[in-house]
């Protein structure tokens, strides 16, 4: 008894999650988690955007940032050293072939001391290799492959959280290829405003300005100090800030942003940092009192205030001159975090909603007569059987659609092309049992005991024809992209609703059917029935 009760509710309660994508007016008696299905760029339009991970750049901004923390290692071995007389640690460190940093010593016995305090500091992240009085540090190829593979998933995670902080309905943000990254988004019309947002690196970071560079030296193009570049500034790209390329605070370290309004009514952003960072910007404002500092984004000064006092507590306000939309957009880029590398959007495609509109006409169309005839095939062959298998078919249906829904799946073209093919496996698993019922039957079996052995020799048959193309159907998941896996999810689906219905829920109303006792069978003729 408990089995049917669970058949029961089990079927019911996947029609149930049906009910808001069948009929869109009902979604409102039902709770939030039980929505209507989402559909796809193909059905409803919007825009596509196929963007690229910029790893060249990536790689030079890596190079520049290892010759920093290898010259800023040694720095601080030399300081050792001096502080435990030891004697004075002289070097040199240059690059080679702009992705090799080497470390030359002028006294052979420091190398080892040296390895060992760059392999503390560096760890397993670059390999580290001696050969006399020299020290190479470069990063292997499968060391790349890792950083890549990180920058992506990083990239990924990024676009999304930005995306989402727009409001975007049901975005679908996958990787493609490698360093490829696609992005559909169902109902955006416009997606100047969203590129434009995804595109951006997005790195903050807090530098001290050279305040003995003049802005006459700059002027007349005299080349900036060692450990000093010249940015431009947002607002006026023609007049350069002197600004130290030490990063005194990362934005790494930013825990929230939000826009708001200064005392004057003029638009900031707030930021705030976690514990880190709240450290590095207190001993930064304590330690420069006086000093300009500047805000650095994207390589491109932000503003250049001077320090009036200390500022602890991880708090900071950046103003400038920014409209209301701008101060948002700045708050979300630094809320969801910095691109780990700048991102190039190599294709873009929109879909007109009137073409999704016509699309899905067709598809419903299409999708009605051929459930009707299957539905009418399966009448005219196995009669009452077929009633109930009819019955079946379309449980099955609703299911595959309300547990789409409930997962959150996206249904595309290829997602309905899944629905058709699982529909049509699903009658093959529905004749199986039927033309096994009929040959025990000539062979003489009563009907209930037909019913029994029908089922019974038919579900190893149904079972691994079902597998095999679950099977098939996770490896297009795992290796396909895009519309493919948007195939291979509604196909999932319906091997898993199939079983169900096909073996249980079949099962069940052909027993309610015959009710214990030898009823004659329509679409079988043999003796004595």
């Amino acid at each position: 008894m408990f089995k049917k009760l669970a058949i029961i509710f089990v079927a019911v309660f996947g029609v149930l999650l049906a009910v808001p994508t069948m009929v869109p007016s009902a979604a409102k008696y039902f709770p939030s988690w039980i929505h209507p299905i989402s559909l796809g760029l193909d059905l409803k339009g919007g825009a596509q955007l196929l963007l690229e991970v910029d790893t060249e750049t990536m790689f030079r901004e890596k190079s520049a940032q290892l010759y920093g923390d290898v010259r800023g290692a040694m720095s601080e071995l030399k300081d050792t050293m001096a502080k435990q007389d030891r004697g004075i640690l002289r070097f040199t460190v240059s690059r080679k072939g702009g992705d090799v940093v080497v470390v030359t010593l002028n006294n052979a016995d420091d190398v080892s001391r040296a390895k060992g305090k760059l392999k503390s500091i560096l760890g397993n992240s670059v390999d580290i290799s001696s050969s006399g009085q020299t020290i190479e540090l470069s990063y292997t190829e499968s060391q790349k492959q890792e950083i890549v593979n990180d920058a992506l998933a990083r990239s990924i995670e990024i676009v999304r959280r930005r995306i989402d902080a727009l409001g975007t309905k049901e975005p679908s943000i996958h990787s493609q290829g490698g360093k490829y990254i696609l992005v559909q988004l169902p109902g955006v019309d416009n997606p100047e405003h969203v590129k434009e947002l995804i595109g951006k690196t997005a790195k903050m970071s807090f530098h001290l300005v050279n305040e003995k560079v003049t802005m006459a030296q700059i002027s007349d193009g005299v080349p900036p100090p060692a450990g000093t570049e010249y940015l431009p500034l947002m607002d006026n790209p023609m007049m350069m800030v002197p600004v130290y390329s030490r990063i005194e605070v990362s934005g790494e370290t930013l825990k929230d942003s939000q826009a708001d309004f200064d005392q004057h009514g003029m638009p900031v952003v707030t930021t705030v940092f976690d514990s880190t960072g709240a450290r590095k910007f207190a001993k930064l404002t304590t330690e420069h009192v006086g000093e300009q500092f500047a805000i650095v984004l994207d390589g491109h000064v932000l503003s250049a205030p001077v320090i009036r006092e200390a500022i602890p507590g991880g708090r900071g306000q950046i103003s400038g001159n920014f409209t209301l939309q701008s101060a948002q957009d700045l708050a979300v880029l630094l809320r969801s975090g910095a691109l780990p590398a700048p991102l190039q959007v190599i294709e873009e495609r929109t879909v007109g909603a009137g073409l999704g509109a016509d699309t899905i006409a067709q598809g419903k169309i299409g999708s009605v007569l051929g459930l009707l005839f299957v539905l009418l095939f399966m009448v005219i062959v196995y009669r009452r059987f077929g009633i109930i298998a009819d019955v079946v078919l379309l449980v099955n249906l609703a299911m595959i659609i309300g547990v789409s829904a409930l997962f959150g799946a996206t249904l595309t073209l290829p997602g309905i092309a899944g629905i058709v093919l699982t529909l049509g496996m699903a009658v093959d698993a529905n004749i199986l049992p039927f033309e096994r019922i009929r040959d025990e039957i000539r062979s003489g079996a009563t009907s209930l005991h037909a019913v029994d052995a029908g089922f019974h020799r038919s579900a190893k048959t149904v079972l691994d024809g079902e597998l095999t193309n679950l099977i098939c159907a996770l490896i297009l998941f795992q290796f396909g992209a895009g519309p493919i896996r948007g195939f291979a999810v509604t196909l999932s689906i319906g091997v898993m609703t199939t079983l169900f219905t096909c073996l249980s829920l079949s099962r069940l109303m052909i027993d309610w059917y015959m009710g214990g006792k030898n009823k004659k069978i329509g679409y079988v003729k043999a003796k004595g029935l």
